[in-house]
């Protein structure tokens, strides 16, 4: 999906929006779009289930208790492809706002050896399934590039899961021309990333960057003149919470 917004350049790898001519993208739904054909088809599949029942049993008993079960069931996953709508409130300059919402489980320098070849503030966000699942961008600026790479499926919270597990890499230009690296990361259950973000498009701030199946994980790393806002164990809200701030 691509949408268009006003800037004005400073030069050619940079630019700056100021507050009246930011726009911001707004999702207009409340359950995300990657969720609604499989809620709509789960639902149908427990009428026809509860329909079945009340012609095979006599007694109403089982055609209560199994649709009972398959409707918590299913409430869990309508509460797992939430979309919340959320604006930012604030200046977005130098902020790198939360990707997603879960929890704070890493905040510590790391070695990235992929793309900057030298150490980060790397801070990571863990989503349980009863997270809303949606990403957005941790900063306004410009899609530098996007990579999916293939790999396993160890426990999102486990250190290796960050390099070995399957994932999908976002890079980010920021207005004041600093590399801002976002992964995508795929746990024991999560078997599907999407990732909406392009190469050489806008990205800004409340605008979604893609969407994770089941328990997951979110990695941010920034130079490390950034100055971390958050601990571990804080709990985060996508598009809200304030990670750190460039420096």
């Amino acid at each position: 999906m691509h949408f268009a917004y006003l800037f004005v350049p400073l030069h050619r790898n940079c630019y700056k929006l100021t507050m009246g001519e930011r726009i911001k993208k707004l999702k207009k739904i409340r359950i995300h779009r990657e969720g609604t054909s499989e809620l709509l088809y789960s639902a149908i599949a427990i009428i026809a289930i509860a329909i079945g029942l009340l012609k095979l049993f006599s007694s109403p008993l089982p055609c209560i208790i199994v649709t009972v079960v398959l409707t918590a069931a299913w409430l869990m996953a309508l509460n797992f492809y939430r979309c919340p709508i959320r604006y930012f409130n604030g200046d977005t300059e130098k902020l790198v706002v939360a990707p997603a919402d879960g929890k704070i489980v890493v905040v510590e320098e790391a070695e990235e050896n992929e793309y900057f070849h030298d150490k980060r503030l790397m801070i990571s966000i863990f989503m349980s399934p009863l997270n809303v699942h949606a990403n957005w961008f941790p900063v306004d600026g410009r899609v530098k590039s996007v990579v999916h790479r293939n790999g396993n499926y160890h426990k999102a919270w486990l250190p290796k899961a960050s390099e070995e597990n399957e994932h999908a890499d976002i890079m980010i230009t920021t207005p004041d021309g600093v590399d801002i690296l976002v992964r995508q990361i795929a746990g024991a259950m999560a078997r599907r990333i999407v990732t909406y973000a392009k190469p050489d498009e806008d990205c800004f701030i409340d605008e979604h960057l893609g969407f994770i199946k089941l328990g997951s994980r979110v990695d941010v790393y920034l130079p490390l003149t950034a100055k971390p806002c958050v601990t571990i164990g804080q709990p985060t809200t996508g598009d809200q919470t304030v990670l750190a701030k460039l420096y």
